[in-house]
């Protein structure tokens, strides 16, 4: 067998079963597809056949569960996508051919907005998509061209089984960024990590406000703590931008208050630019309104990015 999909999961939902039918579309047959819940279910989903393995793991995090592919996992290839995800019909095919260069440990690519998400969720994908809130980093969630990459989510990565085992799968001590270590310890071991916009995922955003901020307030602290004990790929200057912006924000009215009024104006007018360029980093199709929503979505993530980013820079440990 060539392939183990991995799914972790807390309990079988909507998301799994509306995920179901496009793995059954892809145009691969040597898969078998791994759902890792916490307990026993009822649910089987006969239309899968044998390809399917539904394995309860007991209440743990989804690094544990990942991790299980090194016990359960049959192929030589460990293909890790999110609950919340599905793939593309040709997200295999691609991949394989990439595994015939031994250098090669590991492959991914975008894990782009699903088409049926609602305005709220759409709305987080273009947060992301924009180049103002993901700097070099949008060909995570959208296609662009090919490239030899260092860090790559869970949600679209595949991996060769052995150099997996070889590495001991993933280290939930850096839980939520368990996956920033996975590929550190994959370039570390010799091996690289290729990304291919066709090696594609659709994935279910988060709404907006809350749901969005709350996961990417969570990337932030684990960032921070990174660029701290993972600086090879977290210390990188893109990551401190959104905090420089925080102290920008509230350090202008404070110089304007008590060193010189004028300040005010430099203010303001660096403020009207900024709005003006988030306005325009909106470049992929889409209303007005999902426009607005996304301009307020990367001001909301700038901050609250920022803020958490300080948060775990300074942390002597990983915050939760």
């Amino acid at each position: 067998m060539l392939f183990s999909i991995i799914v972790p999961v807390k309990e079988i939902n909507d998301y799994i079963r509306t995920a179901i039918p496009h793995y059954l579309e892809m145009d691969f047959d040597d898969y078998e597809l791994i759902i890792i819940p916490d307990h026993e279910t009822d649910e089987t989903f006969p239309e899968m056949g044998d390809k399917l393995r539904i394995i309860p793991s007991g209440e743990t995090g989804p690094a544990q569960k990942r991790d299980m592919a090194i016990e359960y996992g049959r192929g030589e290839y460990f293909a890790f996508i999110d609950d919340d995800a599905y793939p593309s019909k040709d997200w295999l095919n691609v991949a394989l051919k990439y595994f015939e260069d031994p250098e090669i440990g590991a492959v991914g690519g975008p894990a782009v907005t699903a088409p049926e998400d609602n305005i709220w969720q759409q709305g987080s994908g273009k947060v992301y998509e924009s180049k103002l809130c993901s700097s070099s980093y949008t060909y995570r969630y959208i296609p662009e061209a090919k490239r030899d990459v260092d860090d790559l989510p869970s949600v679209n990565l595949i991996v060769r089984a052995d150099l997996f085992k070889k590495i001991g799968g993933y280290d939930s001590n850096y839980y939520p960024g368990e996956d920033t270590k996975l590929c550190l310890d994959i370039v570390k071991q010799g091996k690289r990590i290729q990304y291919d916009p066709d090696i594609l995922v659709y994935h279910h955003r988060r709404t907006l406000f809350k749901q969005h901020l709350k996961q990417a307030t969570n990337y932030a602290k684990h960032r921070g703590y990174f660029a701290k004990v993972l600086p090879e790929t977290s210390r990188k200057f893109a990551y401190f931008v959104p905090s420089l912006f925080v102290i920008g924000l509230v350090l202008g009215p404070i110089l304007a208050i008590l060193l010189w009024k004028p300040i005010w104006y430099v203010y303001i007018g660096v403020l009207v630019f900024y709005f003006a360029m988030l306005f325009a980093s909106i470049t992929r199709p889409c209303n007005f309104k999902l426009r607005i929503l996304a301009v307020a979505g990367i001001f909301a993530t700038h901050v609250g990015y920022g803020i958490n980013f300080i948060r775990g820079l300074c942390s002597k440990e990983l915050l939760r």
